[in-house]
Protein backbone atom coordinates (compact mmCIF):
# COMPACT_ATOMS: atom_id res chain seq x y z
CA UNK A 1 0.00 0.00 0.00
CA UNK A 2 1.44 3.50 -1.09
CA UNK A 3 -0.05 6.72 -0.41
CA UNK A 4 1.49 10.58 -0.50
CA UNK A 5 2.62 12.39 2.45
CA UNK A 6 2.01 15.90 2.70
CA UNK A 7 4.49 17.86 5.63
CA UNK A 8 4.42 21.74 6.46
CA UNK A 9 7.29 23.77 7.14
CA UNK A 10 8.07 27.77 6.39
CA UNK A 11 4.75 27.63 4.69
CA UNK A 12 6.11 25.55 2.07
CA UNK A 13 4.36 21.78 1.25
CA UNK A 14 7.02 18.86 0.99
CA UNK A 15 5.37 15.71 -0.59
CA UNK A 16 7.12 12.26 0.14
CA UNK A 17 5.53 8.77 -1.28
CA UNK A 18 5.16 6.49 1.26
CA UNK A 19 4.53 2.52 1.05
CA UNK A 20 4.14 0.39 4.53
CA UNK A 21 5.48 -3.02 4.33
CA UNK A 22 4.58 -5.81 6.75
CA UNK A 23 7.28 -8.15 8.30
CA UNK A 24 5.33 -10.36 10.52
CA UNK A 25 3.91 -8.25 13.22
CA UNK A 26 5.92 -5.35 12.64
CA UNK A 27 5.11 -2.64 9.55
CA UNK A 28 8.06 -0.75 8.58
CA UNK A 29 7.36 2.76 6.48
CA UNK A 30 9.74 3.06 3.07
CA UNK A 31 10.06 7.10 1.86
CA UNK A 32 10.62 8.62 -1.37
CA UNK A 33 10.77 12.54 -1.53
CA UNK A 34 8.85 13.95 -4.40
CA UNK A 35 9.60 17.87 -4.23
CA UNK A 36 8.26 20.99 -2.72
CA UNK A 37 4.80 22.73 -4.11
CA UNK A 38 3.48 20.98 -6.39
CA UNK A 39 1.21 21.05 -8.85
CA UNK A 40 -0.94 18.25 -9.56
CA UNK A 41 0.45 17.44 -12.65
CA UNK A 42 4.14 17.36 -11.11
CA UNK A 43 2.17 15.34 -8.42
CA UNK A 44 1.08 12.81 -10.33
CA UNK A 45 4.25 12.43 -12.28
CA UNK A 46 6.70 12.11 -8.87
CA UNK A 47 4.28 9.49 -7.53
CA UNK A 48 4.43 7.16 -10.61
CA UNK A 49 8.02 7.56 -10.90
CA UNK A 50 8.30 7.20 -6.78
CA UNK A 51 5.93 3.92 -6.70
CA UNK A 52 7.99 2.09 -9.84
CA UNK A 53 11.07 2.91 -7.74
CA UNK A 54 10.12 1.48 -4.54
CA UNK A 55 8.63 -1.11 -6.01
CA UNK A 56 12.05 -2.03 -8.03
CA UNK A 57 13.46 -1.81 -4.79
CA UNK A 58 11.68 -4.52 -2.85
CA UNK A 59 11.93 -7.11 -6.16
CA UNK A 60 16.01 -5.75 -6.41
CA UNK A 61 16.62 -6.72 -2.44
CA UNK A 62 14.80 -9.69 -3.31
CA UNK A 63 16.53 -10.77 -6.33
CA UNK A 64 19.70 -10.05 -4.39
CA UNK A 65 18.94 -12.32 -0.95
CA UNK A 66 17.52 -15.18 -3.20
CA UNK A 67 20.98 -15.31 -4.92
CA UNK A 68 23.06 -15.21 -2.02
CA UNK A 69 21.36 -17.76 0.06
CA UNK A 70 19.93 -20.01 -2.89
CA UNK A 71 23.13 -21.03 -4.36
CA UNK A 72 23.80 -23.87 -6.28
CA UNK A 73 26.30 -26.65 -5.17
CA UNK A 74 28.74 -29.20 -6.91
CA UNK A 75 27.08 -32.34 -6.15
CA UNK A 76 31.57 -34.10 -5.39
CA UNK A 77 31.44 -34.99 -2.11
CA UNK A 78 34.08 -37.43 -0.92
CA UNK A 79 32.84 -38.06 2.53
CA UNK A 80 30.70 -40.13 4.21
CA UNK A 81 26.76 -39.55 4.14
CA UNK A 82 25.70 -38.00 7.81
CA UNK A 83 22.79 -40.29 8.98
CA UNK A 84 23.00 -41.81 12.95
CA UNK A 85 22.07 -45.36 14.58
CA UNK A 86 18.20 -46.33 13.72
CA UNK A 87 17.58 -48.27 16.82
CA UNK A 88 14.49 -49.45 14.87
CA UNK A 89 17.24 -52.30 13.82
CA UNK A 90 17.27 -53.13 18.06
CA UNK A 91 20.26 -52.85 19.89
CA UNK A 92 23.46 -53.69 18.37
CA UNK A 93 26.49 -52.41 20.28
CA UNK A 94 28.91 -53.01 17.46
CA UNK A 95 26.89 -51.37 14.50
CA UNK A 96 26.55 -48.33 16.92
CA UNK A 97 29.94 -47.65 16.71
CA UNK A 98 30.77 -48.42 13.32
CA UNK A 99 27.80 -45.87 13.02
CA UNK A 100 29.81 -43.23 14.40
CA UNK A 101 31.60 -43.21 10.99
CA UNK A 102 28.74 -41.62 9.82
CA UNK A 103 28.03 -39.04 12.50
CA UNK A 104 29.92 -36.26 12.29
CA UNK A 105 32.13 -34.24 14.81
CA UNK A 106 34.47 -36.46 17.30
CA UNK A 107 32.23 -39.91 16.42
CA UNK A 108 33.97 -39.66 13.50
CA UNK A 109 37.33 -38.48 14.31
CA UNK A 110 37.11 -42.11 16.95
CA UNK A 111 35.78 -43.99 14.40
CA UNK A 112 38.29 -42.95 12.20
CA UNK A 113 41.11 -43.80 14.97
CA UNK A 114 40.03 -47.31 15.47
CA UNK A 115 40.61 -47.74 11.38
CA UNK A 116 43.89 -46.10 11.51
CA UNK A 117 44.73 -48.66 14.60
CA UNK A 118 43.17 -51.58 12.59
CA UNK A 119 46.05 -50.62 9.60
CA UNK A 120 48.87 -50.36 11.91
CA UNK A 121 47.78 -54.30 13.26
CA UNK A 122 47.43 -55.39 9.76
CA UNK A 123 50.62 -53.67 8.42
CA UNK A 124 52.27 -55.42 11.56
CA UNK A 125 53.78 -51.71 12.30
CA UNK A 126 55.89 -51.54 15.74
CA UNK A 127 53.52 -50.40 18.36
CA UNK A 128 55.08 -47.42 20.35
CA UNK A 129 51.74 -46.99 23.30
CA UNK A 130 51.88 -44.04 26.09
CA UNK A 131 49.91 -43.08 28.75
CA UNK A 132 50.11 -40.71 31.36
CA UNK A 133 49.61 -41.80 35.31
CA UNK A 134 45.83 -40.62 35.57
CA UNK A 135 45.05 -43.35 32.95
CA UNK A 136 46.63 -46.24 35.37
CA UNK A 137 44.58 -44.81 38.25
CA UNK A 138 41.67 -45.37 36.51
CA UNK A 139 39.99 -48.54 35.28
CA UNK A 140 42.20 -48.29 32.12
CA UNK A 141 45.00 -50.44 33.75
CA UNK A 142 43.03 -53.37 33.36
CA UNK A 143 43.02 -52.60 29.29
CA UNK A 144 47.04 -51.76 29.46
CA UNK A 145 47.92 -55.09 31.17
CA UNK A 146 45.66 -56.98 28.21
CA UNK A 147 47.42 -55.37 26.15
CA UNK A 148 50.71 -56.07 27.07
CA UNK A 149 49.84 -59.81 28.55
CA UNK A 150 49.07 -60.42 24.92
CA UNK A 151 51.64 -58.57 23.22
CA UNK A 152 49.33 -56.06 21.48
CA UNK A 153 51.95 -53.54 21.52
CA UNK A 154 55.90 -53.26 21.15
CA UNK A 155 56.65 -50.78 23.37
CA UNK A 156 55.63 -48.33 26.24
CA UNK A 157 55.87 -44.85 27.24
CA UNK A 158 54.72 -43.39 30.53
CA UNK A 159 55.24 -41.64 33.58
CA UNK A 160 56.51 -42.46 37.19
CA UNK A 161 53.50 -42.45 38.32
CA UNK A 162 52.17 -44.52 35.59
CA UNK A 163 54.88 -47.03 37.00
CA UNK A 164 54.20 -47.17 40.46
CA UNK A 165 50.31 -46.96 40.43
CA UNK A 166 49.98 -50.36 38.27
CA UNK A 167 52.14 -51.77 42.00
CA UNK A 168 50.38 -50.05 44.22
CA UNK A 169 47.10 -51.39 43.09
CA UNK A 170 48.56 -54.78 43.59
CA UNK A 171 49.13 -53.56 47.24
CA UNK A 172 45.58 -51.81 47.71
CA UNK A 173 42.56 -50.75 45.74
CA UNK A 174 41.41 -47.35 44.92
CA UNK A 175 37.58 -46.25 44.62
CA UNK A 176 35.16 -44.29 43.56
CA UNK A 177 34.97 -40.88 44.58
CA UNK A 178 33.88 -37.23 43.91
CA UNK A 179 35.42 -34.72 41.40
CA UNK A 180 33.78 -32.25 44.67
CA UNK A 181 35.67 -33.55 47.19
CA UNK A 182 36.65 -31.60 49.94
CA UNK A 183 40.17 -31.55 49.66
CA UNK A 184 41.31 -30.32 53.35
CA UNK A 185 38.75 -32.98 54.55
CA UNK A 186 40.43 -35.20 52.44
CA UNK A 187 43.55 -34.41 53.80
CA UNK A 188 43.05 -35.02 57.38
CA UNK A 189 41.55 -38.32 56.20
CA UNK A 190 44.71 -39.40 54.69
CA UNK A 191 43.22 -39.94 51.21
CA UNK A 192 44.60 -38.49 48.29
CA UNK A 193 42.22 -37.50 45.58
CA UNK A 194 43.01 -38.17 41.44
CA UNK A 195 39.81 -36.09 39.92
CA UNK A 196 37.22 -38.82 40.97
CA UNK A 197 38.88 -41.87 42.19
CA UNK A 198 40.08 -41.75 45.72
CA UNK A 199 43.95 -43.28 46.85
CA UNK A 200 44.12 -43.87 50.24
CA UNK A 201 47.70 -42.71 51.57
CA UNK A 202 48.32 -46.59 53.36
CA UNK A 203 48.77 -47.52 49.83
CA UNK A 204 51.68 -45.10 49.36
CA UNK A 205 53.14 -46.11 52.96
CA UNK A 206 53.08 -50.19 51.66
CA UNK A 207 54.27 -49.03 48.44
CA UNK A 208 57.68 -47.81 50.18
CA UNK A 209 58.06 -51.16 52.47
CA UNK A 210 57.67 -52.93 49.33
CA UNK A 211 59.87 -51.12 46.61
CA UNK A 212 62.43 -49.83 49.34
CA UNK A 213 64.18 -53.55 49.53
CA UNK A 214 63.65 -53.85 45.85
CA UNK A 215 66.01 -51.06 45.42
CA UNK A 216 68.30 -51.71 48.04
CA UNK A 217 68.98 -54.87 46.10
CA UNK A 218 70.03 -52.91 42.97
CA UNK A 219 71.89 -50.79 44.93
CA UNK A 220 73.83 -53.48 46.34
CA UNK A 221 74.38 -55.14 42.58
CA UNK A 222 75.73 -51.71 41.65
CA UNK A 223 77.93 -51.72 44.43
CA UNK A 224 79.25 -55.06 43.51
CA UNK A 225 79.44 -54.87 39.64
CA UNK A 226 79.25 -51.15 39.14
CA UNK A 227 76.65 -51.55 36.69
CA UNK A 228 74.31 -48.63 36.89
CA UNK A 229 70.77 -49.93 36.03
CA UNK A 230 68.46 -48.06 33.53
CA UNK A 231 64.73 -47.07 34.51
CA UNK A 232 63.48 -49.11 31.99
CA UNK A 233 65.23 -52.36 33.82
CA UNK A 234 64.36 -51.36 37.31
CA UNK A 235 60.44 -51.36 35.65
CA UNK A 236 61.10 -55.06 34.82
CA UNK A 237 62.69 -55.78 38.04
CA UNK A 238 60.00 -54.79 39.93
CA UNK A 239 58.07 -56.33 37.55
CA UNK A 240 59.25 -59.62 38.22
CA UNK A 241 59.25 -58.87 42.02
CA UNK A 242 55.62 -58.04 42.09
CA UNK A 243 55.02 -61.89 40.46
CA UNK A 244 51.16 -60.63 40.41
CA UNK A 245 49.54 -61.10 36.94
CA UNK A 246 47.07 -58.35 37.80
CA UNK A 247 50.40 -55.59 37.12
CA UNK A 248 50.89 -54.22 33.69
CA UNK A 249 55.08 -54.42 34.14
CA UNK A 250 54.44 -58.14 36.03
CA UNK A 251 53.90 -59.29 31.81
CA UNK A 252 56.02 -56.82 30.03
CA UNK A 253 58.84 -58.27 32.18
CA UNK A 254 57.69 -61.40 31.33
CA UNK A 255 57.16 -61.22 27.41
CA UNK A 256 60.52 -58.59 27.28
CA UNK A 257 58.02 -55.38 26.14
CA UNK A 258 60.69 -52.39 26.74
CA UNK A 259 58.56 -49.86 29.64
CA UNK A 260 60.83 -46.59 29.00
CA UNK A 261 60.14 -43.74 31.56
CA UNK A 262 61.99 -40.80 31.19
CA UNK A 263 60.24 -38.54 34.57
CA UNK A 264 61.65 -41.70 37.14
CA UNK A 265 62.20 -39.25 39.46
CA UNK A 266 58.72 -38.16 39.59
CA UNK A 267 55.87 -38.94 42.14
CA UNK A 268 56.30 -41.58 44.86
CA UNK A 269 58.53 -43.91 42.97
CA UNK A 270 60.70 -40.59 42.82
CA UNK A 271 60.34 -40.41 46.28
CA UNK A 272 61.83 -43.96 47.26
CA UNK A 273 64.71 -43.34 44.70
CA UNK A 274 65.19 -39.91 46.72
CA UNK A 275 64.73 -41.35 50.11
CA UNK A 276 67.37 -44.46 48.96
CA UNK A 277 69.78 -41.98 48.65
CA UNK A 278 70.40 -41.43 51.93
CA UNK A 279 70.53 -45.00 53.46
CA UNK A 280 73.48 -46.15 52.95
CA UNK A 281 76.70 -45.21 55.27
CA UNK A 282 79.19 -44.42 52.07
CA UNK A 283 77.16 -41.35 51.78
CA UNK A 284 78.81 -39.51 54.09
CA UNK A 285 75.87 -36.61 54.66
CA UNK A 286 72.94 -35.33 53.32
CA UNK A 287 73.86 -32.81 50.15
CA UNK A 288 72.87 -29.65 51.25
CA UNK A 289 73.52 -27.55 47.77
CA UNK A 290 74.03 -28.25 44.19
CA UNK A 291 77.62 -27.50 44.50
CA UNK A 292 77.52 -30.14 47.46
CA UNK A 293 76.00 -32.86 45.31
CA UNK A 294 78.19 -31.94 42.25
CA UNK A 295 81.27 -33.19 44.37
CA UNK A 296 82.45 -37.01 43.63
CA UNK A 297 83.32 -37.78 46.94
CA UNK A 298 80.04 -36.85 47.89
CA UNK A 299 78.17 -39.18 45.52
CA UNK A 300 80.57 -41.65 43.87
CA UNK A 301 79.30 -44.48 46.09
CA UNK A 302 75.56 -43.18 46.24
CA UNK A 303 72.10 -45.12 44.38
CA UNK A 304 71.99 -44.24 40.84
CA UNK A 305 69.93 -44.92 37.58
CA UNK A 306 71.24 -44.49 34.17
CA UNK A 307 68.95 -42.49 31.97
CA UNK A 308 71.84 -41.90 29.19
CA UNK A 309 71.49 -45.90 27.89
CA UNK A 310 67.57 -45.40 27.91
CA UNK A 311 67.71 -42.32 25.69
CA UNK A 312 70.38 -44.36 23.35
CA UNK A 313 68.15 -47.62 23.64
CA UNK A 314 64.83 -45.85 23.40
CA UNK A 315 65.53 -43.94 20.13
CA UNK A 316 67.35 -46.39 18.51
CA UNK A 317 64.12 -48.77 18.65
CA UNK A 318 63.00 -46.04 15.87
CA UNK A 319 65.43 -46.46 13.42
CA UNK A 320 65.35 -49.32 10.47
CA UNK A 321 61.27 -49.78 11.47
CA UNK A 322 59.59 -50.98 8.45
CA UNK A 323 56.13 -49.36 9.45
CA UNK A 324 56.04 -47.33 13.32
CA UNK A 325 53.03 -46.79 14.81
CA UNK A 326 52.05 -44.54 17.81
CA UNK A 327 49.09 -44.34 19.59
CA UNK A 328 49.18 -41.99 22.77
CA UNK A 329 46.51 -41.50 25.49
CA UNK A 330 47.09 -38.12 27.63
CA UNK A 331 49.85 -35.75 26.68
CA UNK A 332 53.16 -34.09 27.78
CA UNK A 333 56.25 -35.37 28.32
CA UNK A 334 54.75 -39.03 27.18
CA UNK A 335 53.59 -38.18 23.56
CA UNK A 336 56.77 -36.03 23.16
CA UNK A 337 58.91 -38.91 23.96
CA UNK A 338 57.73 -40.98 21.59
CA UNK A 339 57.29 -38.35 18.85
CA UNK A 340 60.71 -37.17 18.79
CA UNK A 341 62.04 -40.68 18.83
CA UNK A 342 60.31 -41.18 15.66
CA UNK A 343 61.24 -37.95 14.62
CA UNK A 344 64.87 -40.28 14.18
CA UNK A 345 63.17 -41.82 11.44
CA UNK A 346 61.64 -39.26 9.31
CA UNK A 347 58.42 -39.57 11.26
CA UNK A 348 55.72 -42.73 12.43
CA UNK A 349 53.45 -43.86 9.85
CA UNK A 350 50.23 -44.03 11.78
CA UNK A 351 49.19 -41.60 14.76
CA UNK A 352 46.45 -41.81 16.81
CA UNK A 353 46.15 -39.27 19.71
CA UNK A 354 43.60 -39.17 22.74
CA UNK A 355 43.29 -35.91 24.74
CA UNK A 356 41.82 -32.75 25.08
CA UNK A 357 44.86 -30.01 25.12
CA UNK A 358 44.06 -26.86 23.17
CA UNK A 359 46.78 -25.78 20.75
CA UNK A 360 46.51 -21.78 21.54
CA UNK A 361 49.53 -21.54 23.85
CA UNK A 362 51.73 -23.58 21.81
CA UNK A 363 52.57 -26.43 23.33
CA UNK A 364 53.48 -29.56 22.11
CA UNK A 365 50.37 -31.18 24.42
CA UNK A 366 48.27 -29.29 22.66
CA UNK A 367 49.28 -29.36 19.32
CA UNK A 368 47.60 -31.42 16.60
CA UNK A 369 49.17 -34.35 14.08
CA UNK A 370 50.14 -31.45 11.08
CA UNK A 371 52.31 -29.88 13.55
CA UNK A 372 54.08 -33.17 14.07
CA UNK A 373 54.76 -33.36 10.20
CA UNK A 374 56.44 -29.98 10.48
CA UNK A 375 58.91 -31.17 12.37
CA UNK A 376 59.19 -35.09 10.74
CA UNK A 377 57.71 -36.28 13.54
CA UNK A 378 55.10 -37.89 11.54
CA UNK A 379 55.05 -38.78 8.04
CA UNK A 380 53.67 -36.35 5.35
CA UNK A 381 51.75 -38.99 3.73
CA UNK A 382 50.76 -41.23 6.89
CA UNK A 383 47.66 -41.46 8.65
CA UNK A 384 46.59 -39.86 11.67
CA UNK A 385 44.04 -38.03 13.70
CA UNK A 386 43.44 -36.46 17.27
CA UNK A 387 40.42 -37.29 19.47
CA UNK A 388 38.80 -35.09 22.25
CA UNK A 389 37.45 -36.86 24.93
CA UNK A 390 37.59 -39.28 27.79
CA UNK A 391 40.03 -41.98 26.71
CA UNK A 392 38.40 -43.61 29.98
CA UNK A 393 35.39 -44.01 27.51
CA UNK A 394 37.04 -44.34 24.07
CA UNK A 395 40.01 -46.15 24.63
CA UNK A 396 38.31 -49.90 25.87
CA UNK A 397 35.88 -49.27 22.68
CA UNK A 398 39.10 -48.90 20.62
CA UNK A 399 40.57 -51.85 21.38
CA UNK A 400 37.01 -53.91 21.65
CA UNK A 401 37.06 -52.41 18.24
CA UNK A 402 40.81 -53.42 17.00
CA UNK A 403 43.29 -55.40 19.07
CA UNK A 404 40.29 -57.24 21.29
CA UNK A 405 39.66 -58.73 17.78
CA UNK A 406 42.65 -59.31 16.32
Amino acid sequence: MSYTEIKERNGKKYYYRVVSVRYGENVQKKREYLGVDLNKEELELKEREADEKLNNSDKKNEKTARKNLLRKNEEKFKGKVIRGYDFNEGVNYENIIKGYGQTGYQASHFAKAIGIINEMIDEKAFIFLGYTSNMVSSGLREVFRYLVEHRKVNVIVTTAGGIEEDFIKCLGDFYSGDFKGVGRDLREKGINRIGNIYAPNDRYVEFEKWVQPVLEEVYNEQKKTGKIITPSELIWKMGERINDKRSIYYWAWKNKIPIYCPAITDGALGDNVYFSYFKHPDVKEPASSLSTLRTESHYSQSFKIDIVRDVVEFNNLTIGLKKSGILILGSGIVKHSILNANMLRNGADYSVYINNSQEFDGSDAGAMPDEAVSWGKLKAEGKSVKVFGDATILFPLMVGESFAKK
